[in-house]
């Protein structure tokens, strides 16, 4: 297996040797290599979720890619999309009736009820202002961690019954290093008794985002071959900045020693598509990873761009609360 320690040694900016979602395909000998595997994404439709699609299509796996403006969806997944093996399904991440509706056709779609890989890539930053979803609640919560919570709920028995002792199912959450200054103790997550504030939201819905995907391991990994993995993609200029302002973002890409260290898309979706299809996390999870590896420890300072994971990263008593907690917003009782 290659290791890519060497090439995030040193990083000079987007574009330079760190490795691409296509090569990690290519280096895994995975082209065309995963035809009747079924892999789902979410938010596929731009950044690194586009990239993150169009890397795994090559490996010839049906993809079923989520997407709240479908028509848009078309054109930006023209190059990929093919009639009964990568799949559009209209979904809004923010809607637990729009996420029950599309679970069921993927469910519906996919041959024999087979789903072997979940991608939660979805996800919001910065609103400025508090807004909440049709269900009542604030939208980097609804986005960035329920909906996953509930789509996986949902996906959860095809996921459990596609996993074998040789090829396990996956769930890979896209989180952010933005964690790091979260804390969900006594985690007021619709600001009802606090003051709105979006850096806090993301911060606290990425930290979650890494619980639920330790929680799903512990409880799915050792037993039933349903593995589960949380990751920082990068520092990459997408879309999803649009809502800090530019003129934000160019502050910190003129700045030296930022430039350095942002990726470009195809670079930024490479931990994704790592985690998701690497063989060296066959048969394992519940760690958090960056930079195409799992993330060693960093220094604890609250730093949003820092690297590393931290003491908060791994809670098992907080996780465990967290996944009980949300069985209740959504509707459901735990197994």
């Amino acid at each position: 297996m290659p290791s890519y320690a060497s090439a995030h040694a040193t990083p000079n900016g987007a574009g330079d040797a760190r490795p691409t979602a296509l090569q990690i395909i290519h280096d895994e000998n995975l082209t065309s290599a995963l035809k009747g595997k079924v892999i789902v994404i979410t938010g596929a439709t731009s950044g690194i979720g586009l990239e993150t699609a169009r890397a795994l299509s090559a490996t010839g796996a049906t993809l079923f890619l989520t997407a709240r403006d479908i028509p848009t969806a078309k054109t930006a997944l023209s190059d990929i999309l093919e009639d009964g093996r990568v799949s559009l399904i209209e979904m809004d991440n923010s809607s637990l009736k729009s996420i029950r509706r599309a679970a069921g056709e993927i469910l519906a779609a996919a041959v024999g009820g087979q789903v072997n890989i979940l991608i939660a890539n979805a996800g919001v930053m910065g609103i400025p202002e508090k807004n909440v979803s049709e269900d009542g609640f604030e939208m980097h919560f609804a986005t960035n961690y329920l909906g996953h919570f509930l789509l996986f709920q949902l996906l959860k028995p095809a996921l459990l019954a596609s996993a074998s002792e040789t090829f396990s199912s996956r769930v890979v959450a896209v989180s952010s290093s933005a964690h790091r200054a979260g804390g969900l103790e006594n985690w007021d997550y619709n600001f009802d008794k606090s003051s709105y504030d979006h850096n806090a939201a993301y911060a606290n819905t990425k930290l979650a985002t890494v619980y639920l995907a330790n929680e799903i391991d512990r409880r799915f990994g050792g037993r039933c071959n349903l593995h589960a993995t949380s990751l920082h993609p990068g520092g990459i200029d997408t879309g999803i900045s649009r809502n800090i302002g530019r003129e934000f973002v160019e502050m910190l890409l003129n700045d030296e020693s930022m430039l350095k260290i942002v990726k470009s898309k195809e670079q930024g979706a490479a931990t994704t598509v790592l985690a998701a299809v690497g063989r060296e996390w066959e048969g394992r999870g519940g760690r958090y990873l960056e930079d195409c590896d799992e993330a060693r420890k960093g220094v604890d300072d609250g730093n949003v761009f820092g690297v590393g994971f931290v003491e908060r990263t791994y809670d098992e008593v907080a996780e465990g609360r967290l996944w009980g907690m949300s069985l209740g917003l959504v509707g459901m009782e735990d197994e």
